[in-house]
């Protein structure tokens, strides 16, 4: 047998921007069928024909090769649009590439974003058995690891009724369950901590760590630097639908970090969600401020967006080192803030002491949730240096190690005894 899982060469995807697929249930595909030729006979005996919708091409990859080998554990990073989710619709068959080949040896277990892969009409209960049919187990089999998902999942209470009426949370905690216990040789995760709270979160990763333990093939996506190099053997970086680097973790999340930070943060886009709409450096007077110093408080500025009403949505920041290194966090639950909840644009401010950062670079990671799910997170928002300035920390020693700065109490005291009096000769 091949010791290569997954080998991907030169795969391309075009998508005709302006075309949209929807949700039908079999009640409505049918009577739209039957529908057709009527509405075709009508159309011609008028005179007139559906006008089609103006389209664009937009190519999502292109040119894509890589290769997998069995047991490796392969993160993939990009920023939004780079063609992740494109990538892993073609790993998991749920769409073709126009262009080139995908070779996978082994089942494939996937948890892709929410709304794929369950039959929204069908119960918890009968999915989790369709989902083990689709990846060729028996019902046994099924059976067999049936009461391990439930309780992983935990929606015990809500397991005979239709997925469509679950919340995304719980619809993503019981399909992470199904992909992950149904013990497929590979398995892709697209995302998984953008939804759940964070004991669930944890959970995941735990169970990813053990699958990828076992020596099965794991594929994980995500914008949290820190699970990607902690759970991965390699990353793969892709950039406007291509390959950009594969390599080591540390070296390609530097690299990807290196390369998509700007001084500051501002949104391509809207999604209709609450999301962050721009982020900047504040002196204390509210200027617009580059580079920090030492020995200055500075304030890091969030404008964010609330779409519709959403209570109990809270704000989080992480500083990280300039290879990814998470170095801390802080957010609106740490001061029992409660943020705004109805709709509207806001502005939080976050400011950050004196004396705190040391003289580096820094990568500023954003989050938006609440404890059903994260609305936005941008890992990086945009990149930081901090200068030393007259800070006394670099009078002696201009190549001081380290991020922070921590204000510890010394003291020196001499002992009674003179040196070496007790020491037996």
């Amino acid at each position: 047998m091949s010791n290569l899982a997954i080998r991907s060469e030169g795969v391309s995807k075009l998508y005709r921007i302006g075309k949209r697929e929807i949700y039908r249930n079999f009640r409505e595909t049918l009577t739209d069928a039957m529908a057709r030729p009527f509405r075709a006979l009508k159309n011609s005996l008028s005179g007139s024909s559906a006008a089609a919708s103006p389209t664009e091409n937009l190519w999502a990859l292109k040119d894509v090769s890589f290769e997998i080998k069995h047991g490796e554990v392969v993160g993939i990073i990009g920023r939004n649009g780079a063609g992740k989710s494109t990538l892993l619709k073609i790993l998991s068959r749920i769409t073709e590439p126009t262009e080139g080949r995908i070779t996978i040896h082994g089942r494939v277990g996937s948890l892709l974003e929410v709304g794929t892969g369950f039959h929204p009409e069908l119960t918890g209960r009968e999915n989790v058995f369709l989902n083990g049919a689709i990846l060729g187990m028996r019902r046994a089999e099924i059976a067999r690891k049936f009461d391990e998902i439930v309780d992983f999942a935990g929606i015990e209470k809500f397991l005979d009724t239709a997925v469509k009426y679950y919340s995304s949370g719980m619809y993503m905690r019981l399909a992470f369950a199904v992909a992950a216990h149904l013990e497929p040789e590979i398995l892709i995760v697209d995302e998984v901590l953008s939804v759940g709270d964070s004991q669930f979160q944890k959970k995941c990763l735990g169970k990813m760590g053990e699958v990828a333990e076992s020596g099965r093939t794991v594929l994980f996506v995500s914008h949290n630097m820190a699970a990607i190099e902690r759970l991965c053997s390699k990353v793969i970086v892709l950039e406007s639908g291509r390959v950009a680097g594969d390599g080591p973790p540390r070296t390609m999340i530097a690299s990807y970090l290196r390369e998509n930070s700007g001084e500051y943060y501002i949104a391509r886009s809207l999604t209709g969600d609450p999301q962050f709409l721009s982020a900047k450096l504040c002196d204390v007077n509210g200027n617009p401020l580059s580079e920090p110093i030492c020995t200055e408080p500075f304030i890091i500025r969030l404008n964010y967006v609330l779409p519709e009403d959403s209570p109990g949505t809270r704000i989080g920041i992480g500083v990280l080192s300039a290879d990814g290194l998470p170095l801390f966090t802080s957010n609106t639950t740490d001061f029992s803030i409660e943020t705004p909840a109805k709709a509207g644009e806001y502005e939080a401010d976050v400011l950050m002491p004196a004396n705190c950062l040391l003289a580096d670079t820094f990568h500023l990671a954003l989050c938006l949730w609440n404890e059903q799910e994260t609305f936005d997170w941008q890992e990086p928002a945009f990149t930081f240096s901090v200068d030393p300035g007259g800070s006394t920390l670099y009078q002696l020693d201009s190549q001081r190690k380290g991020y922070v700065h921590i204000d510890c109490s010394w003291e020196v005291r001499k002992l009674g005894a003179a040196f070496g009096a007790s020491v037996s000769r």
